[in-house]
């Protein structure tokens, strides 16, 4: 992709030049000539094949073979299964990756082609005059741990108050596929529960005074409103009622978030096989501290990627967008968060626009956010408050020409706003892709590009919304 206005070719597709539409297109046919993963077999593990619609004249994407025959790749079929195998379970550092070496797929909404880069290229897919807007929210060190529980403090309320979620302690029997069993998160240890010390270094104890670190099992239903928790340190944790089935409304009787600089660590889940450090969890542009989990697709980029691409006239742009706990084991639309788009933010992206520039966001948070800016005439503002915006394929989007993300699990919300970006049939076929060259999921894993020429407000909602 050379890198000025519009979306030029991708290169690198390895032998999808002929495909052709992005919206409306059902399913994937004629898909030819692979090598490398058996694509049948690999598409039928993750229970995605299903129908036989077919989109002629893609021939030859390596590692696709026989996924025409077995039938259509649907990124949003409610029977999406994720291969373990496919599941990042650390750092790319700790794979021996920079962490601007993990894989960026590519799809190009104006071709409908489907490219496989490295992220360090993606200053050659960008151009001047394109602008990322990227999220400046820093990861907070979000769980405490118990004996048996571990407290995820999610999101801050006006009041001083905050939402949180209880969810039991799961600790490893023995190593699974890619799992390693009983690895310490750090060096020494402590006696207070929930560990003393900073993540990952001296007197940090991952286990939480336990022995192992375990992880964030599933949700825990109990608890009643007026009931008060033992944390480590001497704080208590009082719940005052249910926000959500999964959420409580509670007080710590200390400011939070020094607290959890003490005593807190990075959330994670069974699918990451160990502690790692705060320092992993965070973006270079994580600037105002405040989410729960990471706004992962910003990890990728290094301070020397960024130069290159400022040196190529692509401008950045920061929103903070206050990331929420996440729910890994159903399907949720997003919480109220906390965001703020700037008034220099808006006029960039008002400006590039203009110019004929792309605005591509970094992040499903980003996307909520403008969206949530657009004002009635159709132009971002300067906003700020709380956001439960959700993007869907009915809504459309107004505010962005691309997105960077990375890739979603099975029945994510998230997988929505990227089919009302790409289309659901480049969505499909971009998924059947990546499952096929093995990239990896999650938080530590590779990264997606979704990409096409801007598009005058005119037709945004049209271009953009339902397809047909």
């Amino acid at each position: 992709m050379s890198g000025t206005t519009g979306t030029p070719a991708v290169t690198g597709t390895d032998g999808t030049d002929e495909a052709e539409g992005v919206d409306g297109m059902e399913g994937v046919d004629g898909m030819e000539g692979a090598d490398g993963m058996e694509g049948a077999e690999g598409a039928a593990r993750t229970g995605l094949v299903d129908g036989v619609d077919g989109v002629d004249g893609m021939g030859g994407m390596d590692g696709m073979d026989g996924v025409a025959r077995a039938g259509r790749v649907d990124a949003m079929a409610a029977d999406f299964t994720l291969p373990p195998e496919l599941e990042a379970h650390e750092p790319p550092e700790a794979r021996g990756t920079a962490r601007d070496g993990v894989r960026l797929l590519v799809s190009d909404r104006d071709t409908g082609r489907v490219g496989h880069h490295a992220f360090a290229d993606l200053p050659d897919l960008l151009g001047p005059g394109d602008l990322l807007v990227v999220n400046n929210s820093g990861t907070l060190p979000a769980a405490v741990r118990l004996d048996r529980l571990a407290v995820h403090f999610s999101t801050e309320r006006e009041d001083g108050t905050w939402l949180v979620e209880l969810r039991r302690r799961r600790k490893p029997e023995g190593a699974g596929p890619g799992r390693r069993a009983g690895v310490p998160g750090g060096s020494g240890a402590s006696g207070a529960s929930g560990g003393t010390g900073v993540p990952g270094g001296p007197g940090f104890d991952a286990s939480g005074g336990g022995g192992d670190p375990g992880w964030a099992g599933e949700s825990y239903r109990g608890g009643v409103a007026g009931e008060w928790l033992p944390l480590p340190g001497g704080a208590t944790l009082r719940l005052l009622g249910r926000e959500t089935p999964r959420l409580w409304r509670a007080r710590l009787d200390r400011e939070v978030t020094g607290y959890l600089r003490r005593h807190g660590v990075p959330i994670r889940y069974s699918y990451v096989d160990r502690d790692w450090p705060l320092a992993d969890y965070q973006t270079v542009f994580g600037v105002r501290p405040g989410s729960a989990e990471m706004p992962s697709a910003g990890r990728p980029f290094t301070t020397a990627l960024v130069t290159a691409l400022v040196s190529r006239g692509v401008a950045i742009a920061p929103i903070t967008l206050h990331t929420g706990v996440a729910s890994p084991e159903r399907d949720e639309p997003p919480f109220p968060e906390r965001f703020e788009v700037p008034g220099s933010t808006a006029r960039q992206v008002e400006l590039t626009r203009a110019s004929g520039g792309r605005v591509i966001a970094v992040g499903t948070t980003v996307v909520r956010a403008l969206e949530t800016a657009v004002a009635p005439d159709g132009r971002i503002r300067a906003a700020s408050g709380w956001t439960s915006h959700l993007v869907t394929p009915e809504t459309g989007v107004r505010a962005v020409d691309g997105l960077l993300t990375g890739l979603h699990e099975p029945r994510s919300s998230h997988l929505l706003m990227l089919s009302a970006i790409a289309g659901r049939a480049l969505l499909s076929r971009s998924y059947a892709a990546a499952l096929a060259e093995g990239y990896l999921w999650h938080e530590f894993g590779d990264v997606h590009l979704i990409a096409g020429g801007p598009v005058s407000r005119s037709q945004e909602v049209s271009k953009w919304g339902p397809e047909g």
